[in-house]
């Protein structure tokens, strides 16, 4: 069995063996694509194969649309050569649900795989035509936060961005330069409307898509690389928006339990390829059943009707109370606790932890009781529902390859957002008593304890990455298993971090909780608890949540 289309031609083989091939005509859809765009994305990785190719794929093959959709790669163009074309562009999604079952679906309806490199002529040539096409709604992204970014991580301005704003859009270097410049190929062919989508996974990720876009038309207007028209064009909604979205799917690196699986069945040609820039691909992509994909409705050119296929198309307002909800309450802090707990106490998987009752107790009670009460309801997707299948579907699904030690990666730049809007909003709202919060302190404690690298059996393991972890680390320094400072001087040690309200969200020294104390003294006692000596994780955590 080979993944190309000779190869799914023998479908009775392919059938024999669980997987569900295209129903329809792939040449015929791939010719009608190439001949009307609808729908270009750039992104070539996991998450764009799991969700919006499988997407497309059900709008032809149960909505009747006639087109599929083009992918575009700008960061790393061996994943096009490497691991799109040799097979026809087709990949093979595995689901892996939590009942134990597994889907295994071969998608075809990526109709043309492209790379975007303004030094390839032929390439990029090809990609300006496509956004010359009257008939392109939509472009789509999944290239991270990083990829919108015009500066490093000190601030500094990107030395290929300072190249591109002063050369103009003819062959710039950087990601987004070589963006820009397809859509002033675009405001060329006559000001053609489109709708410029984010849907990586950050908070008001269409901002984010938007400034970099004009950053650059107006520095190329400035310098006279560029008509002055291009400005406007850019900033009028009627012909180019940004929308923005919430997208929420697990997909994990490929794993190499689902090669085994694939390579019984006789599928050839699975071994995985690391690029030259290091980036782990292939043929076939796992992925958790659940998804939800929230956009603003803002398209100037029209769209294809994804609401039949379970995307939400609704208001701004909503698709930001949907990202808080999934950010602040519903999700990610849950993931945070199970990773900062889990690495203390030796799970290697996100799904083993959901087997232990004490670990259960913990997000759910930082679910269910302090978090669903300051949550907006964003009316699109119930948040107790939401709650509901995190905890008991998809956090718990032995499938899903996820682990503590990946989760725990930049938890000082989690903290403030999934935990510290909590916090917050318990002090805005009049009724609500941030006293009553016992479970968030506790996991911020933990992070502390976690700052010291030693397990609940007192042995050291290797934190994960995070750009505040050694200067975090120090506040930590000089504690010990089994010797537990007074209260006083471990405050007093702890007081420039449990003050920093740029890692948790407030100045814990002065979140009131009960009459002269604050949330700090709450963080402080638990810390102690949880430095007690071997096992007191353990039974801290099984003291506060049983």
């Amino acid at each position: 069995m080979k993944l190309s289309k000779a190869g799914i031609a023998e479908s009775s083989v392919w059938e024999s063996k669980g997987y569900h091939l295209p129903a329809y005509d792939l040449d015929q859809v791939a010719a009608a694509t190439k001949e009307a765009p609808t729908w270009i994305h750039f992104g070539a990785g996991n998450i764009f194969r799991a969700f919006q190719a499988n997407l497309a794929q059900r709008m032809i093959e149960e909505q009747g649309e006639k087109v599929g959709l083009i992918v575009a790669e700008g960061f790393d163009y061996e994943i096009i050569e490497k691991s799109y074309r040799p097979m026809d562009n087709l990949s093979i999604l595995v689901t892996l649900k939590a009942n134990g079952s597994i889907e295994k679906s071969v998608i075809g309806s990526i109709a043309e795989s492209c790379i975007l490199d303004s030094a390839n002529a032929a390439e990029f040539t090809r990609l300006k035509e496509i956004f010359a096409a009257k008939s392109l709604q939509m472009a789509t992204f999944t290239i991270t936060e990083k990829g919108y970014s015009l500066v490093n991580g000190k601030g500094e301005q990107i030395p290929a961005i300072t190249t591109d704003f002063a050369a103009g859009p003819e062959k710039p270097q950087s990601y987004m330069g070589k963006v820009v410049s397809l859509l002033y190929a675009r405001y060329q062919a006559g000001a053609l409307p489109i709708a410029m989508v984010s849907t990586d996974n950050c908070s008001h990720n269409g901002d984010k898509l938007q400034s970099a876009v004009v950053a650059f038309a107006k520095a190329w207007v400035e310098n006279g690389k560029a008509d002055a028209g291009f400005l406007a064009y850019l900033q009028d909604e009627s012909k180019v928006s940004f929308p923005w979205s919430m997208i929420d799917k697990i997909t994990p690196r490929p794993d190499a339990s689902v090669e085994e699986m694939l390579a019984k069945d006789g599928l050839e040609g699975l071994a995985p390829i690391i690029t030259s820039m290091n980036t782990y691909v292939a043929p076939f992509v796992n992925a958790e059943e659940s998804e939800y994909l929230v956009i603003e409705d803002k398209f100037p050119n029209g769209r294809p009707q994804l609401e039949k296929v379970g995307v939400i198309f609704t208001s701004r307002d909503t698709v930001n109370n949907v990202e808080r909800m999934k950010v602040c309450t519903c999700l990610n802090p849950l993931h945070t606790a199970l990773a900062v707990y889990g690495c203390l106490l030796g799970f290697t998987k996100i799904a083993d932890e959901m087997k232990d009752e004490d670990l259960k107790s913990l997000v759910n009670g930082i679910g269910y009781v302090e978090g669903l009460p300051v949550v907006t309801d964003p009316g699109v997707i119930n948040p107790k529902e939401f709650i509901d299948t995190v905890l008991n579907v998809r956090v718990p699904n032995p499938f899903m390859p996820d682990t503590p030690q990946r989760i725990a990666t930049d938890t000082s730049q989690k903290l403030p957002i999934r935990f510290g809007e909590t916090i917050k909003a318990y002090e805005a709202s009049g009724f609500l008593d941030a006293g009553n919060l016992k479970l968030i302190p506790l996991v911020f404690a933990g992070w502390l304890r976690y700052l010291m690298a030693i397990d609940d059996e007192g042995a050291a393991f290797e934190p994960s990455s995070d750009p505040l972890l050694e200067n975090a680390q120090a506040y930590v320094k000089g504690l010990s298993l089994g010797n537990v400072p007074a209260h006083d001087a471990l405050k007093e040690q702890l007081k420039p971090l449990l003050s920093n309200a740029q890692i948790f969200g407030v100045d814990l020294t002065k979140t009131a909780v009960k009459g002269d104390l604050s949330m700090a003294d709450t963080v402080v006692d638990d810390f102690a608890l949880l430095l007690a000596g071997k096992g007191a994780i353990r039974k801290t955590l099984h003291d506060m949540v049983q």
